[in-house]
């Protein structure tokens, strides 16, 4: 069930049907939890598990009849109050669990209330403002063409290929668009699918939001939303040459007993860019084999290691991000099913100018102009090389490097600036001749 307000937040399940999970999947999950705990309150325990006590306690109730689970002590004020642990027999029956998976968290959330969540979140519509679009990208100099570009294809949030030279920020430019999406969502710590276990949120890759912190022990929950889910900004998700495919499908830990989410699962509602498309471990034709129906359909399937496939939302923004010919990694079919494509051009001399100045007010740098342009005409031009949009970043950073060396104060100069070109650039003439 979801409420109503801008965030699309799952309201918290007031009893076992609401979680859409069987009986017996709860119980397994607070045996193993008190296996390993060793003892809970009853609070406690509906904490770790994301729920409140009313729906762990016919789990407890059930393990107190079978002698597995006995009460160590507690207050007077009922069950919440009281401690649990297991009895020898309830840490035999834990042990049978465990064989299965070792699962211990909260309570998963069903496909269907998964599915359901992401494709109402999907339907909000975003029609970012030029002013919106700028904004998000005013650290970056950008000329008017791109970032008119860049907003019907954030706007729509379909697909976007990004492509050009390398050095103009088509990585940066691609990491920039999650900060055009409003609003945040939440993301489930697991899925279950017919009693298999699917992890979703990943600490390393999801961020919560600062208010999202742990529960307090209090023995009465009143929780506004459901608590097996985590909220956060909208992920991004950033892979590149070590992309495969097998990071595209479900992984499982045969140690465990669990599923690991594929990138696009954990994208889903935010940014996934594949960055450096065209040179992954796999072949770009293999991979984007893989993902022209979900493109396309914004439907994904995925395989359960006992064969069993099931349908998962496919919300995901993918940007594909290269520096190769676009014509030689995909064909005429898939370029159809990415609607957008922008060609990140390298700077004007007047866009490089302000890079530089950017840079140097990033690192409390003094600018002056005739520096940058002293660079673009002594070094650039005249080594024959195109400037990139990274060189001022590179460079200053390189002058910087050689004058603590040198123990020099902290000033750009022309002598700094020419000595970063030399180590920066390559000589290229034949070595033989050297």
């Amino acid at each position: 069930m979801l409420a109503t307000d801008t965030a699309l937040y799952p309201q918290a399940p007031t009893d076992l049907q609401q979680t859409g999970l069987s009986a017996d999947l709860v119980l397994q999950i607070v045996t193993k939890t008190l296996h390993l705990a060793g003892e809970l309150s009853g609070t406690e325990l509906s904490e770790r598990l994301g729920v409140s006590f009313q729906i762990v306690e016919p789990a407890l109730a059930l393990l107190k009849r079978e002698h597995h689970c006995e009460i160590s002590g507690g207050s007077v004020l009922g069950g919440p109050s009281f401690r649990y642990r297991l009895t020898d027999a309830g840490r035999v029956r834990a042990a049978l669990f465990l064989e299965h998976d070792h699962y211990i968290g909260a309570l998963p959330v069903p496909l269907d209330q998964y599915a359901a969540y992401m494709n109402l979140f999907a339907t909000e519509h975003l029609q970012p403002s030029r002013e919106a679009i700028r904004g998000a990208f005013a650290h970056l100099v950008l000329n008017r063409r791109v970032l008119d570009q860049l907003g019907p294809a954030i706007s729509a949030q379909h697909s976007l290929f990004v492509y050009g030279p390398p050095g103009n920020g088509k990585t940066v430019i691609s990491q920039a668009i999650r900060d055009v999406l409003p609003g945040d969502m939440v993301i489930p710590h697991a899925l279950s699918i017919d009693g298999h276990i699917i992890r979703v949120y990943d600490p390393v890759n999801h961020q919560p939001l600062e208010d999202e912190a742990p529960s307090g022990a209090s023995l009465a929950r009143e929780d506004a939303y459901d608590r097996r889910w985590v909220r956060c900004r909208r992920p991004l998700i950033t892979a590149g040459g070590e992309l495969t495919v097998d990071a595209l499908e479900l992984g499982y830990s045969t140690s465990t007993g669990l599923y690991r989410a594929p990138l696009q699962v954990l994208a889903n509602g935010g940014v996934l860019v594949i960055d450096d498309f065209g040179r992954q471990q796999s072949p770009a034709q293999v991979i984007l084999s893989r993902w022209i129906v979900p493109l396309e359909s914004r439907v994904d399937y995925l395989t359960l290691r006992t064969g069993q496939k099931f349908e998962v939302p496919f919300h995901a923004f993918v940007v594909f991000a290269t520096n190769l010919k676009p014509s030689d990694l995909v064909d005429e079919a898939f370029l159809r099913r990415i609607h957008y494509k922008v060609l990140a051009e390298s700077p004007s001399d007047e866009e490089f100018v302000r890079i530089f100045d950017n840079y140097c007010r990033a690192k409390h740098l003094e600018f002056d102009r005739s520096l940058a342009e002293r660079v673009l005409r002594d070094e650039l031009k005249r080594r024959g090389i195109k400037a990139r949009a990274c060189h001022p970043r590179d460079l200053i950073e390189h002058a910087m490097s050689i004058a603590a060396y040198l123990g020099v104060p902290r000033v750009l100069t022309a002598d700094l600036l020419a000595e970063a070109c030399s180590t920066y650039f390559v000589e290229d003439r034949d070595l033989a001749t050297v």
